[in-house]
This record gives structure tokens, C-alpha cells and sequence, in this order.
């Protein structure tokens, strides 16, 4: 009888046990990519690195027109994008839909953008920001190294 209500409480504790899922972040936006929508007279470049960190900069010529911080960070079992260099503050965006190859992340007291999609499309990464009434679509290809 012991040893039934031994084996009967460990099994009740290991089946009650939660496992801490990892959330997965999107490893798609991963490398160099340039802008290939872009007006003739500017050059934008998106780079992510594998901390899930990246930059955004749009050049006119030699000079930076606009540059932007980008961060995949994970907050209480949720992922959020985190734009910086644009405002005063960083803006956080949360991640509300995601697949292997994309993701949506909002943020409704945002002005403008209160939504930011990025997904990955025959090989190009592709990313749309939006409101209800306006949005800007982005098309990047990747920068291929000379390794």
C-alpha cells in the first residue's frame, strides 16, 4: 500500500508540473538586407543580428535621413518588437501573431504605427506599417556577402 501511494503522489506532482515553454523568436529576420521600393534618391538597409538586435538607416547620398534601433525583446511570456531613435522613448510593439516565417506586433496608443508586420516572401523580407487609415509597404533583399 505504500508503495502504491508512493508511486500515485510522484506521478500526480510530475503530472502537475507546468513546462516553461520557449517562446520562438523570428530567426527569419536574420542578415543584411537592402530596400528595393525605395524612392531613386534614398538607400535604406535593414540589418538583424542573431541577438535579435538590428538597425534600420535610410541614406540620401552620404548622408543618414533616418536611423532606427530595432530589439526582439521577451517580457513576462510575451514577445515584443522595441523601436528606438524614432521618438523620445522606445516604443514597444507587441507580438500578437507569429509563424516561422512572420509576425505582427501592435501597439493601439502608438500613433503611427499601430501595427508592423514582417514576413519573409520567396526570399525577400517584406514589412508593412499601418494605421487605420494610412500604411507603408517595405520589400528588402538580402545583401549577399563576398565570403
Amino acid at each position: 500500500m505504500k508503495t502504491f501511494f508512493f508511486i500515485f503522489s510522484f506521478l500526480l506532482i510530475i503530472s502537475c508540473h507546468k513546462e516553461k515553454n520557449e517562446i520562438q523568436k523570428p530567426t527569419f529576420l536574420f542578415g543584411n538586407w537592402i530596400r528595393t521600393n525605395e524612392k531613386d534618391s534614398l538607400i535604406t538597409y535593414e540589418t538583424w543580428q542573431k541577438n535579435f538586435s538590428g538597425i534600420g538607416l535610410t541614406l540620401k547620398g552620404k548622408d543618414t535621413t533616418f536611423f532606427e534601433q530595432m530589439k526582439i525583446l521577451e517580457r513576462k511570456d510575451s514577445l515584443f518588437l522595441a523601436i528606438s531613435g524614432v521618438n523620445e522613448t522606445t516604443t514597444l510593439f507587441k507580438i500578437i501573431e507569429q509563424t516561422d516565417s512572420s509576425f505582427v506586433s501592435e501597439n493601439l496608443k502608438n500613433d503611427f504605427p499601430k501595427k508592423i508586420k514582417y514576413f519573409l516572401e520567396k526570399g525577400k523580407l517584406k514589412a508593412t506599417i499601418s494605421n487605420n487609415d494610412f500604411k507603408v509597404d517595405f520589400i528588402f533583399e538580402r545583401i549577399k556577402n563576398n565570403d
